[in-house]
């Protein structure tokens, strides 16, 4: 890096993404980090407080592109459906362009994958809570107890869908992850079907759960 051009968050995501799939570790410490890429370590805390940190923004840095995008195009969206369904299309087209990395992120552990979310969670919750629910034309399947949810309890039932999502997708090896496409249509287009479903509402193996006959692409 030269010495004259200013770090930005940028820069630490890229070289951060370089580092953990060259290495398939974090790096020992922020200051050997900071060394090999020719800035100060003083001046990485000005951005992050870790490498834990850097790793939740990086996957909140490619929810709030895909966000910015969906939101750009609002004025030819007629319905909240087509912006969350334009919002999860554009999403996991930029978590496939960057897979090797958001997949080393999140690793194996569920727990932790949960951890590192947290700060997509809350980007996320901010953007459904930007959609009229009142009129989602997906609302109206929906089943009574369904469409009276309080705003909380939508809100878990929307993240759990999302997480079930990025689950699938993990697991996904068709080509382009067409069948992740597929996944998201069909439980957003049947109108919260999901959220009447008790396994998804109870499964702690979500991996496991989405493989059952029910959510089966044929």
């Amino acid at each position: 890096m030269n010495n004259n051009t200013p770090l930005t968050r940028d820069f630490i995501f890229t070289q951060y993404s370089d580092y953990l799939l060259n290495h398939g570790d974090r790096p020992k410490n922020v200051y050997l980090f900071a060394k090999e890429n020719d800035f100060e370590e003083k001046d990485f805390y000005h951005f992050f407080s870790g490498f834990e940190h850097v790793e939740k923004e990086i996957l909140n840095h490619f929810f709030q592109k895909s966000v910015a995008l969906v939101t750009g195009q609002e004025e030819r969206v007629s319905s909240a459906k087509e912006q969350l369904l334009n919002l999860y299309f554009v999403f996991f087209e930029n978590l496939s362009m960057n897979r090797s990395i958001v997949l080393k992120i999140l690793g194996d552990n569920k727990l932790q994958s949960l951890k590192i979310l947290e700060t997509l969670r809350g980007s996320f919750i901010d953007f459904i809570n930007s959609l009229d629910f009142e009129t989602w034309e997906m609302a109206e399947k929906a089943s009574e107890k369904i469409r009276n949810l309080n705003t909380k309890s939508r809100q878990a039932a929307m993240w759990l869908h999302l997480i079930s999502v990025l689950e699938f997708w993990k697991m996904d090896q068709s080509p382009d992850f067409e069948k992740t496409d597929i996944f998201i249509e069909k439980t957003i287009d049947t109108g919260f079907e999901f959220l009447d479903n008790e396994p998804l509402r109870k499964a702690i193996d979500l991996g496991k759960f989405l493989w059952k006959e029910k959510f089966k692409i044929r």
